[in-house]
């Protein structure tokens, strides 16, 4: 079952890569609780609450504000409920045309097929500076 947590959650990256969101909120529970890093540039509402939410405060925002933000998932760390991805964000921010390449952690909370939660962890500090 964990084995099949990694694929699901490997899915929601290659649909995100792809611009599918749709199949990025139909895997998750209609409860799920996001939260972006603390001082993170979008936490400013954590937690979000529910697909919608995680929709309009984090990846609208991110499609309107970035050019070509990727997030490059480079390892994978089986915890069962749970799976760990390390990886690189980049893009450049639309505004200040200041490039971003970060190293991320995100930690999801899986039950069944469905996302739970999700917590993100970054260098909060290299956002803030790119975006000012």
């Amino acid at each position: 079952m964990a084995h099949d947590n990694v694929h699901l959650i490997r899915g929601l990256y290659e649909a995100f890569g792809k611009g599918d969101v749709a199949s990025v909120l139909g895997k998750m529970d209609k409860d799920i609780e996001w939260r972006e890093a603390e001082n993170f540039i979008y936490a400013d509402c954590n937690p979000y609450v529910g697909p919608q939410a995680v929709l309009d405060g984090v990846i609208t925002r991110l499609a309107s504000e970035w050019d070509g933000f990727t997030m490059t998932p480079e390892e994978w760390l089986d915890a069962g409920n749970h799976v760990v991805v390390l990886g690189t964000y980049t893009g450049t921010h639309k505004a200040t045309g200041r490039v971003v390449r970060a190293q991320f952690a995100h930690v999801w909370a899986v039950k069944g097929s469905r996302v739970l939660r999700f917590q993100q962890f970054t260098d909060t500090k290299q956002f803030a500076e790119v975006v000012a």
